[in-house]
């Protein structure tokens, strides 16, 4: 399979931004019959104001429970090593703040239940990095229609029919033919039994690793092209502000919950790859 792919820089999408019209200024003129556009969930979901500030979220004992023995003695110890974490990650667990640890176990419960809040990052596609503050983004409740919807709107605009995937940047393992994803998506042929084992499982049996489409609108396509799109556009698109909110609070020099909009704006960001199959 020969393509070529480009990241789309845009500005960084606050919530109420018109998504599908910065998508569709962006490619136009760009894009070819064929083609496919790949988007970041997580950049859609912000943009469209699912986001929850979690400092004013009350946890309960069970997120208590889950931010100190279960996060910072279980996955910084045993279950980190099992599934091959890195030091670096080893360590941040290890020193996981448990007030706002605690605030964070308890959306995630509230939303995507105890097997997900297992998890030690991204439980149920809730993600806390590139944004400010205590804020973390909610997974797309209907992402095969905000696909389609950038699809329809690509197609109004500039005549030309695309295929358009919406990308999860956590990960879906397989094995041959099996697609283990890590909540329930949209997309044919991959298949969910768990985010805490799906991870588990996966890292210690050391499957392969892709991104994971939530969600694919145009041309079907077999579930492992589907991710191997979803991993070139994870490459190309590259971390924004930081991977993690470790990393995102190092590069822009504060604390976890010290970012701030305009510093998230200062960094580029590439939510869209645009994906052209050649001869």
């Amino acid at each position: 399979m020969k393509v070529k792919a480009v990241g789309i820089r845009t500005r960084y999408w606050r919530p109420g931004t018109d998504y599908v019209a910065e998508i569709v200024g962006r490619v136009k003129g760009r894009v070819e019959d064929g083609d496919v556009l790949a988007v970041s969930e997580k950049a859609v979901s912000t943009a469209s104001g699912l986001i929850v500030d979690e400092a004013t979220t009350e946890p309960g004992m069970v997120a208590r429970i889950l931010a100190g023995p279960w996060t910072r003695r279980i996955w910084g110890g045993p279950l980190g090593r099992i599934t091959c974490l890195k030091g670096q990650t080893l360590l941040n667990l290890r020193n996981y703040p448990l007030r706002e640890g605690a605030a964070h176990k308890e959306v995630a419960l509230r939303i995507a239940g105890l097997l997900q809040s297992l998890r030690h990052y991204s439980e149920g596609g809730i993600d806390a990095s590139n944004l400010p503050y205590s804020y973390v983004s909610l997974p797309l409740p209907n992402a095969g229609a905000v696909a389609e919807r950038i699809r329809d709107a690509v197609k109004a605009r500039t005549g030309r029919d695309v295929t358009v995937v919406i990308v999860d940047g956590d990960t879906t393992f397989s094995w041959r033919g099996l697609h283990l994803a890590p909540r329930k998506v949209q997309t044919p042929g991959l298949v969910h039994l768990g985010g805490f084992l799906v991870f588990v499982m996966g890292r210690a049996l050391g499957l392969r690793q892709r991104q994971t489409p939530v969600a694919v609108s145009g041309e079907p396509m077999p579930p492992d092209t589907a991710l191997w799109l979803a991993r070139l556009h994870h490459r190309l698109c590259g971390r924004g502000a930081g991977r993690t909110v470790w990393s995102m609070s190092a590069r822009l020099e504060t604390s976890l919950t010290g970012v701030t909009w305009e510093m998230l704006e200062s960094v580029r960001h590439y939510p869209v790859t645009l994906i052209r199959f050649v001869d």
